[in-house]
């Protein structure tokens, strides 16, 4: 018997989730929740609002996947799952990514590599520990922060002026009520996200994403301004060494503490240039959204396979996913602006373009209004090509990103997506 979906999340990871649930021969209809204005069968519920989300699954026999780490965090599993098939990971287990502390503790106590830190709920005693120092610094918000929270420092005033931020101004609200300072680590970025039951894993295809706002990866920290799929720089001897010794020790460990881990965990991690070893940055309990557009275009398995088999605990029964050998290149297009003040509700033209087979359009925060598309602000579309090799997806990516716009000036996007391979 056919099952139908329920995508709670309105971005592009989302659409992407719900884009490859929707080919599966298994799966008669998706739903969203909210969705956004590249989605159909879209509900007008908040992802918060368990008790609506609860019901609209058990009258239209849905799997609920969730998209977003709000959610998770907020415990919608815990309220869903003693009645509805829900995808992902408890509040408890959730806590590796809602709070940096918990995350570094639970490094610290189980051996997995990752940068020298110290915990701070007090900003005086932070910026002692800031002025009696000499190493680089990366300064992190504890709480959620929509991937803005951490602060990379190139001198001391950049790592005091994050603490006022954090901590005095509460920039971040709540998330701020303590912070991590952890030593930088220098390096390459790469993200391994793997699917798990709790016991067995299965890892995704390796991806990188570029965080920062401007071309160079120079400028503040965003949600992800563009990800390419595979990563260049995964040897397969890193990419063992982070399964065994990080992603498999992390889950076991969750495991042996009484909080078994479902869903897709993602280790985001520096490979350190010195040495070549992989340290973890920090945990994501869901999809990374834009790597999840990159990885999704490459998958060639049926993805609601390995959902469903995560939530009844039977991932053992399945074969590693397989993968295309063609890489994919997704570029983010957002607001002018974006990640700071930024304008909303201009009209989107191009969405009707002739984009080819092999690219995707992805939508992040639009919104119909009249069958027109409309920005809602912030990282907008992530549009994503797969291509034979990766001059062939980043041309056809970049193709197609020329040909929509919105405003006079109103749109911005990343030059460099997918060079640093």
């Amino acid at each position: 018997m056919k099952k139908n979906i329920l995508v709670v999340g309105s971005g592009g990871r989302e659409h992407a989730l719900g884009w490859k649930l929707s080919k599966s021969q298994s799966v008669s209809k998706v739903y969203y929740c909210p969705g956004n204005g590249g989605t159909i069968n879209n509900l007008s519920f908040s992802i918060n609002d368990f008790s609506k989300i609860k019901s609209f699954a058990l009258k239209n026999n849905c799997i609920v996947v969730v998209g977003p780490e709000e959610p998770l965090t907020k415990g919608i599993v815990n309220e869903l799952s003693d009645s509805i098939s829900i995808f992902g990971p408890t509040k408890e287990a959730a806590q590796l990514e809602s709070s940096k502390s918990f995350a570094k503790n639970f490094m610290r106590q189980n051996n997995i590599p990752t940068a020298e830190h110290n915990i701070f709920s007090e900003p005086e005693k932070a910026k002692d520990f800031v002025y009696n120092t000499n190493k680089s610094l990366v300064i992190k918000a504890d709480g959620l922060a929509g991937g803005k929270g951490v602060v990379v420092c190139d001198h001391k005033e950049d790592a005091l002026n994050a603490i006022d931020s954090i901590m005095i101004r509460k920039d971040f609200g709540n998330s701020g009520n303590m912070i991590v300072i952890e030593e930088r680590l220098f390096g390459k970025e790469v993200s391994i996200i793997v699917l798990t039951d709790g016991y067995t894993i299965i890892p995704m295809a390796t991806a990188q994403d570029h965080k920062r706002i401007y071309e160079n990866d120079k400028g503040p920290n965003t949600g992800g301004m563009g990800s390419f799929s595979p990563s260049k720089i995964i040897s397969n001897d890193i990419f063992n060494d982070v399964i065994n010794k990080i992603v498999k020790k992390t889950i076991h460990s969750m495991k042996k503490n009484a909080n078994p881990f479902v869903g897709f965990l993602y280790a985001g991690l520096m490979i350190e240039k010195h040495t070549g070893k992989p340290y973890v940055l920090e945990y994501n309990v869901r999809m990374g959204d834009p790597e999840c557009q990159s990885i999704i275009m490459r998958m060639n398995s049926d993805l609601y396979d390995y959902i469903k088999c995560s939530i009844s605990g039977t991932l053992d029964t399945l074969p590693p996913i397989s993968w295309s050998e063609k890489p994919a290149v997704c570029v983010v297009m957002a607001e002018k602006g974006y990640p700071s003040n930024h304008a909303k509700g201009n009209v989107i033209y191009g969405l009707n373009s002739h984009f080819g087979p092999n690219v995707k359009i992805f939508h992040a925060s639009t919104i119909r209004n009249n069958n027109k598309i409309l920005t809602a602000g912030g990282r907008v579309l992530g549009v994503t090509a797969l291509g034979s090799d990766f001059n062939k997806a980043r041309s056809d990516a970049y193709d197609s990103v020329r040909k929509i716009h919105w405003g006079a000036d109103n749109h911005y996007y990343r030059k460099d997506i997918g060079l640093d391979t």
